[in-house]
This record gives structure tokens, sequence and C-alpha cells, in this order.
């Protein structure tokens, strides 16, 4: 039998199938490139001002969490989008480095406390909601 009897269903279903945007990769490797340089850069240049400011830890953190999304915008950006929630989780991380990273480079900084402080919370709901956003997907798509 030859396979490829199969090629107009095969091309069917998988043109059918809509990918996520591709600036979910774009960010993915924007934010993921940014991360590893402000990490690097708070670990060298930053490091002694950063520990006077006892706040190494801080900027430590929003490195973290801007690598971590930032691998997961990469994993999600492979992923069949249904019902577009995996755009809005990815909108939602993409928002939430920026805020809740962002606002804490800002503070390690020595940013204004008064007007940078309630912008991390708000990252971190950010966050949150993304990752609804997945388990929403996960809950709501067939079970293979």
């Amino acid at each position: 039998m030859d396979v490829f009897v199969f090629e107009p269903a095969v091309r069917t279903v998988a043109s059918s199938m809509n990918t996520a945007p591709r600036w979910i990769a774009l960010s993915a490797g924007v934010l993921g490139f940014t991360g590893v340089a402000l990490g690097a850069f708070g670990a060298h240049a930053l490091k002694e001002t950063l520990t006077a400011r006892a706040s190494l830890p801080t900027w430590q953190t929003a490195v973290l969490y801007q690598l971590v999304h930032s691998i997961a915008l990469l994993v999600i950006a492979g992923w069949p989008v249904v019902g577009g929630k995996i755009v809005w989780a990815a909108r939602c991380w993409t928002a939430g480095i920026i805020l809740f990273s962002g606002s804490l480079y800002s503070l390690s900084l020595g940013g204004p406390i008064k007007f940078i402080w309630p912008i991390t919370p708000l990252g971190g709901l950010a966050f949150l909601l993304g990752w609804l956003f997945i388990a929403w997907n996960a809950f709501q798509s067939p079970r293979a």
C-alpha cells in the first residue's frame, strides 16, 4: 500500500490546525536573550551596586521569572491554537515579564518605590492569569 494515498488527508488536517502566532516565538527569543543579558549584567557589571543596595536577590528574582516565562512562551509557541487561550496566556506572560520583572529591575537600581511597587503585583497577577489560561486550554482540549 502506498503511504502517499493519505497525503491529502494529512495536508487537510495539518492546514486546519492553527499554530500560535509568530510573535510568541519572537517574544520568547527577545525576552530570553534580554533575561540572560540582564542576569550577566547584574552578576558582573552591577554586582557592587546591587550588593551595596542589598538588592541583588531582587534582581535575581526578576531574572528568574523573566527566564522561566520566556521558556514557557517558547513552549507554547509550537502549540495549536484552539479558542485563543494560548494567545491570551502569551499576552499575560509577556505583560507579566514587563511589569513584574521590569519593576523589580527598577526597584533594584533605586527606582521610585512610591510609583513602582504597585506595578509588581500586577505583573504577578498577569503571570497567574497566563497559567490559568493554560489550565483552561488543557481542560477544554479534546482528550487524546
